[in-house]
C-alpha cells in the first residue's frame, strides 16, 4: 500500500533538508484510519514568510530583477536535479521566493509528488514543463543550466523549449474541449 500524502510529504521533506534542498521544515504528520483503512491524513510544517511565488515572474514580465531571479532559480533547480530529485509537481505555485541579502531563497512545497531517481538531461528538462515558461524564460534559464550542466545552450534551450510548449498545448486543448463539452450541453 502506498503511504498517505502526508506522510510522503513529511519523509521528502526531510529528504530535502539532507539535500540542503530549502523547504518549510517539517514538524509531524497525522493519518486517521477507520476499519477501511486510511481515512484522512494531515502534514504539518513550518510556516514560510515568502516575498512572493515563482508564479509572480510569469504573470508579469517586468517584475523587478526577473532575468536575476531566473538564473538563481536554474542553479537552484540544478541542485535538486543534481541530487537525483524529480520533483513532479514542479509547477509555478510549488516554489516560494524569499529575498535575501545574497540574493534569493527558493523554497519547495506540495512535496507529495517526488521521484528519487537518476535525472538524465532529457528527465531535466522535461522537468520544467510544468512551470509555464514564457519563451523568454526559457531562454535566460536554458542559458544558465546549459552552464551549469556543462551542455550546448542550444541543445539545452531547444529540449527544455520543446517540453513546456508541449505541455502547454496539452493543457490548452484540454481546457478547450471541457468548454466546448460546457457549451454543447450546457451548465446550470
Amino acid at each position: 500500500m502506498r503511504p498517505s500524502k502526508a506522510k510522503r510529504s513529511f519523509e521528502y521533506a526531510s529528504r530535502l533538508i539532507d539535500c540542503e534542498i530549502s523547504t518549510p521544515f517539517p514538524v509531524a504528520y497525522l493519518e486517521e484510519t477507520s476499519g477501511f483503512g486510511l481515512k484522512n491524513s494531515y502534514y504539518v510544517s513550518e510556516h514560510i514568510d515568502y516575498d512572493f511565488e515563482f508564479r509572480a515572474l510569469i504573470h508579469n514580465p517586468k517584475y523587478p530583477k526577473r532575468e536575476e531571479i531566473l538564473k538563481q532559480f536554474a542553479r537552484f533547480t540544478f541542485k535538486l536535479h543534481e541530487n537525483n530529485i524529480n520533483f513532479l509537481d514542479h509547477s509555478p505555485g510549488n516554489t516560494l521566493v524569499v529575498k535575501t541579502e545574497q540574493g534569493y531563497k527558493f523554497y519547495l512545497i506540495d512535496l507529495n509528488r517526488m521521484r528519487f531517481e537518476n535525472m538524465t538531461f532529457d528527465k531535466r528538462m522535461h522537468n520544467f514543463r510544468r512551470l509555464w515558461l514564457s519563451k523568454t524564460m526559457i531562454k535566460v534559464i536554458a542559458e544558465k543550466y546549459s552552464e551549469l550542466y556543462k551542455k550546448p545552450y542550444q541543445e539545452t534551450h531547444d529540449l527544455m523549449l520543446k517540453h513546456s510548449m508541449a505541455f502547454q498545448h496539452k493543457i490548452n486543448r484540454k481546457k478547450l474541449r471541457r468548454s466546448g463539452r460546457k457549451m454543447q450541453f450546457g451548465t446550470k
